[in-house]
């Protein structure tokens, strides 16, 4: 699963959010380290709805705005799960490769 992917669904699992909110709570999460543009996360967003792992619902923002919030499916949080502890693995064999390089 692309890193991108995984981000988006880390964050839907707290609760539903709209583009703008994801993209800003990964960014404030993040401490300003990541930033994900809007050309890259739209895209994100349609293929994880497409694949089952993701459902969206037209609501209105805080902000009083018409926007699209995604939410994780049943599926979504299996699939999180997993990619989260493919993630640590991954992470896991960098940092010792680090350490010998």
């Amino acid at each position: 699963m692309p890193p991108l992917e995984l981000l988006i669904l880390k964050t839907l699992a707290r609760t539903a959010n709209h583009g703008f909110g994801i993209t800003l709570h990964i960014q404030e999460a993040s401490a300003g380290l990541l930033s994900i543009e809007e050309g890259s996360l739209y895209p994100a967003l349609h293929r994880l709805e497409r694949d089952g792992f993701l459902s969206s619902e037209w609501s209105i923002t805080p902000n009083a705005r018409r926007a699209k919030f995604y939410k994780l499916t049943a599926a979504g949080k299996k699939r999180l799960a997993a990619a989260e502890q493919a993630w640590l693995q991954t992470a896991k064999g960098m940092a010792k490769l680090l350490r010998f390089a």
